[in-house]
């Protein structure tokens, strides 16, 4: 689970953001013509059997290997501690195939490729060769166009990209060289293209920007150091490249998880290691202001308008409920007392699909299972009840797709298998078994690409693959092409 508690050990908080696909090859040229009606149209499963796609992938990792999709295609990472890594990319289930695109052998420090992150048409990453130490890397899917941007580092010592982030067709990233130290750069896929955006500590060391978001006013907030004595927010204007300091605290205190933008506003969380305290801060492009103390934090997500968070005030900070902010003091309460008493629901994997928020909590009757909300009271509910009981279901891994939500979960006579729901307890259903049995596929890293919702899960032999299942707006589920 993820969360904070004053004067204890930060647990980093992870928020994931949906955004439409560009489709695999077949609709990609329909997507391209899309009517607001076609926008409207229900998406649905062309049943319930996903098919494995692929290799094996055993050096999987969920953070800095997720699969991504662009101009048409998804893109992923084999790994392998013995041979490096590949790069591959799928057209789904009914287009082209599913091929690899270029090997990258163990370099100079045998690390795997990663932080794939989409850019328009293209995809960047991190990488390392023979000759290279890590640099950024961008690809189209073809061998030929997969290469190193530029080496910005010269020799093996590597420029170090990451805190990969996309704006408006350009990449935005932190990495260093010998003149700046690690700072803030863009680039536009060439060398001569890539350009330091600012020097916000001048020297070797740099000032290491990260967790980089946008909000609605087109700003990009971001969280630098400076000389391990400070942490600060920062604001960058893209169209002027003017940065302002937001807020500045104590780097013991430190601003934990990432910031996460509600419309035009940027809310984060900063501890104080020598008080009892969080602050739920907000900015509006301005300096911060304080919204509401504290005593323990968890998942953050926006959702029409507001800011949806789990937190406790008590001074246990045990009773973790759901709560909503529109930025003051006074608009920010608690949604419902899921659990009443001393101990919370404890809502994790907060996913807002469309007007209504789905998180996973444990009410202390039914065990840990996905609740829905329309952020009132009487409108926070068990969306069903899919392991009656305690534990519950344990659902993890939410995700909306398509105004459906994929998730995984525990239920009788079978492990950790995947799910999907239109919102509705009759809607809300498994997909065929990947692991037979109690064997648990552990599903993660759902997204749609294509006509097709991806995901990675262990078969029954404990290999994790990429598996499709084919998934299209309601009335375009025909034969799949062979």
């Amino acid at each position: 689970m993820k969360y904070w508690r004053s004067l204890s050990v930060v647990v980093a908080l992870l928020v994931g953001c949906e955004e439409p696909g560009s489709g695999s090859r077949a609709p990609e040229k329909e997507e391209a013509g899309r009517t607001s009606a076609q926008e409207a149209t229900p998406w649905i499963p062309c049943g319930t059997t996903a098919v494995p796609l692929g290799p094996g992938l055993p050096g999987f990792d969920p953070e800095p290997n997720e699969p991504v999709h662009a101009g048409g295609l998804l893109y992923f990472f084999s790994t392998d501690d013995a041979s490096g890594g590949a790069l591959w990319t799928s057209t789904g289930t009914g287009g082209e195939g599913t091929f690899k695109v270029r090997d990258f052998p163990p370099g100079p420090l045998g690390m795997p490729p990663s932080q794939l992150t989409r850019v328009g048409d293209r995809v960047f990453f991190t990488a390392e060769d023979e000759e290279h130490g890590r640099e950024l890397w961008v690809s189209d899917g073809t061998p030929a166009g997969t290469r190193m941007v530029t080496d910005l580092w010269p020799g093996t010592n590597g420029s170090f990209p990451r805190a990969l982030f996309e704006y408006q067709g350009l990449l935005y990233f932190t990495a260093g060289d010998e003149d700046h130290g690690r700072e803030l750069r863009v680039t536009d896929g060439t060398a001569e293209g890539t350009l330091l955006v600012t020097d916000l500590e001048p020297g070797p060391e740099g000032a290491g920007p990260d967790r980089l978001t946008r909000s609605a006013d087109g700003s990009i907030y971001f969280i630098a150091q400076f000389q391990a004595i400070f942490t600060a927010v920062m604001r960058l204007d893209p169209a002027t490249g003017g940065v302002v300091e937001v807020l500045r605290v104590p780097s013991e205190g430190a601003v934990l998880g990432d910031p996460t933008p509600v419309g035009s506003k940027v809310f984060f969380i900063i501890g104080d290691l020598h008080g009892h305290k969080l602050k739920l801060m907000v900015s509006s492009g301005g300096a911060a202001s304080l919204v509401t103390e504290l005593t323990h934090a968890g998942d953050m997500a926006a959702m029409g308008g507001k800011l949806y968070f789990a937190g406790a005030t008590d001074a246990e900070g045990m009773d973790m409920e759901l709560w909503r902010s529109d930025g003051t003091p006074g608009g920010t309460r608690r949604v419902k007392d899921l659990r009443t008493g001393h101990e919370g629901s404890e809502p994790i994997e907060l996913t807002a699909v469309g007007r209504r928020l789905f998180f996973s909590a444990d009410d202390g009757i039914h065990g840990r299972e996905v609740w829905v909300s329309d952020g009132t009271e009487t409108g926070t509910r068990l969306l069903v009840d899919l392991e009656p009981g305690l534990p519950g279901a344990s659902p993890e891994r939410l995700t909306a797709l398509q105004g459906n939500l994929f998730f995984s979960a525990s239920t009788g006579g079978r492990g950790a298998e995947p799910w999907m729901s239109n919102g509705t307890p009759e809607g809300t259903v498994p997909l065929v078994e990947v692991a037979p049995g109690t064997l648990d596929s552990n599903p993660r890293s759902f997204i749609r690409s294509g006509w097709d919702a991806f995901f990675t899960a262990e078969d029954g032999t404990g290999v994790r693959r990429l598996w499709a299942l084919p998934f299209r707006p309601e009335g375009r589920c025909a034969p799949l092409r062979r």
